[in-house]
């Protein structure tokens, strides 16, 4: 870059964002720009005054989702949580970002789409729940989520705006603690504005004490048996965004940079200790006479790095060959059975774009088409490190290649006064390839020679043309009803981490695991699509103001070549027979056949107003039934029945809550995987905020009673000690202990505009 150009950018910028003649007003309203209308079907919104409470309370976005019915969370990192709608995750999902479909770049899904995006950054969050427009996203089965984070906003014509945010939480279980801040300078036409965050916090603890056993696996560090080992974390987000406005077109520009110094995972077993993303993403939206237009191209490159944390084993083997020892003394010398940790890198770049036209056929019907395409480009390597991981390098994925294309149209159309439809068809081309498997050495432990040459021997390139129909329809027989239903018929290419991973050594498929549990996973070349079909209805019934509200929305979804697993046996690459049970395991990818079904109930009502404020009452309830119709087993990780009440007040600039949520036992639980059951539990949460004209402070007090419980989906405990013994050597957490949840934590927030 000529040291010429910032000087010259700045005399553009100056004048345009501080006109001379206008004063200074930091409190302008800001201009709405015309973007791509959304489908009014199937959308929600999470409420504003909700999201800004739970804000304050947590720092994974994906935890903010569970303020939507059927929505929970498949825990893995405090920042990097794993959403689930339904008993669907993770990629069945379609999870977007201010417009970028992105893929975890990681065998342990560590870097999540969701986990890039700091909660204070967000300025909305989308969700179409159930049955998702075709023109939201594709390649997924479940719902299309879509978080926007704050960007351009613009000054009123010959006015300009400055403002800014500064924000600070924390709390004390783990003793975490962040700091955002925002500022923006506005003319009427360009608008500039960044936001960043620090965050950072120890371990939490539990209700109460969940082990027996204190040891890690390094000298001298021992961790409480309350303590949640593998739970600490410390990430730092940067984004700058540039934004032209011009009558009904708008033109933006964003430049995210997140790292994380460390990350880790208490069902994992290993963890992040270096994560790298850098993002450059245009936007176009503007309106024409004839409808609108949205376009969008996007970059992002993504470095990632895994080890042992501060509570997992680092050293293992000895010099002379002999059994791991329990008190963590490093090899000395070192010799060649010596392993210094396992480090494990990942890199990938995902080059997207997306171009979408509405256009207005008549004033009741309207037309969306569109088209799709993303280049997903992966390394995943393993660097030697001692004893068995010698002498070469272990390539996981060598080349990973994942491309979509597609095309898609939809019709939204109001048939009648009472009625609304929406019809859509989606195509895309799914296109995988990876490179030749190597392993640390074709003649070690664990057959790796064997399975590289049997994965070398075949084509590795692989084609999906999925199809995607949806048909939605909404009937308003009156001002307080609505009936909303349809049918969606769904497909999902399978991803890198289910075709490519290769080796049945139980050492290299425990390092394959994205839903931690636990045990090892190898995947499967043969793998066809999922094709999903589901029927959904939401029955609303509110007030005309909406001052009341209840909603019911009950589904089915049957999934036909569901990617499922089952247990492997290496030493006869076949299946495991029988099956074993009460421990960890290595299991395979196959295709199977699955079906889902369950209710979501939702609601809201005004108790009463009186001169202590008014009083009202949320609630909501879900229930998911999973099961795989070829084996007849539970499908693994569904969250039981589950309900959430919360009763409010507000007076004055006061806002409160106390709530109250309930969790069921889970006894229905994958056998295939060994899932660990968990008993049924019930939260207490406190909430309260205050709000000033231009401060407010949120904070509260969760669990209570700080009482002790299991995360139902929270996977297998395996966050410190020697995790890369299997079955584990004593005194290390054996196969049964699921992941606790946090106990008693005070937490307050408290931002500031200027």
């Amino acid at each position: 870059m000529s040291p010429r150009f910032v000087p010259r950018l700045l005399a553009v910028l100056i004048p345009a964002l501080f006109p001379a003649a206008q004063a200074q007003d930091s409190r302008l309203p800001t201009v709405e720009v015309t973007a791509t209308a959304l489908p009014e079907l199937a959308q929600s919104r999470l409420a504003e005054q909700t999201l800004e409470a739970a804000i304050a309370a947590t720092r994974d976005t994906a935890r903010l989702l569970t303020e939507s019915p059927g929505f929970s969370v498949m825990a893995g990192g405090a920042i990097s949580g794993l959403p689930a709608f339904h008993g669907l995750a993770d990629e069945r999902l379609r999870l977007t970002v201010d417009g970028m479909d992105l893929y975890a770049a990681c065998p342990n899904h560590m870097n999540t789409p969701l986990s890039y995006t700091e909660p204070a950054q967000i300025r909305e969050i989308r969700v179409y729940t159930g049955i998702a427009p075709v023109s939201a996203g594709g390649d997924s089965l479940g719902p299309v989520v879509q978080v926007e984070t704050f960007g351009p906003e613009f000054a009123t014509p010959g006015k300009r705006l400055a403002k800014g945010r500064v924000t600070a939480q924390y709390g004390t279980n783990a003793n975490a603690f962040g700091v955002q801040a925002l500022a923006a300078l506005a003319s009427d036409r360009v608008s500039l504005s960044y936001t960043g965050s620090v965050n950072q916090a120890d371990n939490y603890t539990a209700g109460g004490d969940f082990k027996t056993y204190d040891f890690t696996g390094r000298i001298g560090h021992t961790l409480p048996r309350d303590e949640v080992g593998s739970t600490a974390y410390k990430v730092r987000n940067h984004q700058l965004a540039l934004g032209f406005s011009s009558s009904e077109h708008l033109l933006e520009g964003k430049v995210s940079y997140q790292d994380i110094p460390y990350q880790l995972y208490p069902n994992q077993r290993m963890d992040m200790l270096g994560n790298t993303s850098t993002k450059l993403n245009l936007h176009y939206a503007g309106g024409f006479a004839w409808g609108k237009l949205d376009a969008r191209v996007y970059h992002e490159e993504v470095d990632h790095y895994m080890d042992f944390g501060a509570d997992k084993r680092y050293w293992y083997g000895s010099a002379s060959g002999g059994s791991t020892a329990l008190d963590g003394t490093p090899c000395s010398p070192i010799g060649t059975t010596c392993a210094a940790g396992m480090p494990m890198y990942t890199a990938s770049k995902t080059d997207g774009a997306k171009v979408q036209a509405d256009v207005a056929l008549t004033q009741k019907d309207l037309l969306r088409i569109g088209a799709e395409l993303i280049r997903y480009r992966l390394d995943d390597w393993w660097p030697p490190s001692g004893g068995e991981m010698w002498p070469g390098t272990f390539w996981n994925i060598r080349d990973g290649k994942r491309n979509r294309t597609a095309l898609f149209g939809e019709w939204e159309a109001r048939l009648a006064p009472q009625w609304l439809t929406l019809a859509g068809l989606r195509y895309e081309r799914v296109t995988t390839n990876a490179g030749e498997a190597v392993g640390y050495n074709p003649a070690g432990m664990g057959n790796q020679g064997r399975d590289a040459n049997l994965f070398n021997a075949r084509d590795h390139k692989r084609s999906f043309d999925n199809w995607d129909m949806t048909l939605l329809a909404k009937y308003t027989p009156s001002a307080t009803q609505d009936i909303e239903f349809g049918f969606a018929h769904k497909e999902r290419a399978p991803g890198l981490y289910e075709l490519y991973p290769w080796s049945t050594w139980q050492m290299a498929a425990l390092m394959n695991n994205f839903v931690g549990d636990g045990n090892g996973y190898v995947g499967n070349l043969d793998l066809k699509k999922e094709k999903a079909n589901t029927l959904s209805a939401t029955f609303d019934w509110h007030a005309q103001d909406r001052a009341w509200e209840f909603k019911a929305t009950p589904f089915y979804t049957r999934v036909t070549d569901y990617i499922d697993a089952v247990q492997w046996n290496a030493t006869t690459n076949a299946p495991q027979t029988p099956l074993l049970t009460n421990r960890f395991t290595v299991l395979k990818y196959m295709n199977q056949n699955a079906r889902l079904y369950g209710l979501d109930l939702s609601g809201k009502l005004p108790l009463n107003k009186t001169g202590l404020g008014e009083f009202g009452l949320r609630g909501m309830l879900s229930y998911t039934n999973g099961r795989n119709t070829d084996t007849g087993d539970r499908l693994y990780n569904i969250m039981p029945l589950h309900a959430k009440l919360t009763f409010t007040q507000r007076f004055g600039q006061w806002n409160n809550a106390l709530e109250l949520q309930v969790v069921r036992r889970k006894d229905q639980v994958s056998s295939m995987r060994n899932e660990i059951r968990t008993p049924g539990y019930s939260l207490v949460n406190v909430r309260a905020s205050y709000a000033w004209k231009q401060a407010r402070l949120d904070f509260g007090i969760e669990n209570l009673f700080d009482r002790f419980y299991y995360l139902p989906t929270g996977g297998a405990y395996v966050g410190q000690g020697t995790t890369m013994t299997n079955p584990p050597l004593p005194n290390y957490p054996q196969w049964g202990t699921p992941v606790p949840g946090m106990g008693r934590n005070f937490y307050a927030g408290i931002s500031f505009d200027f």
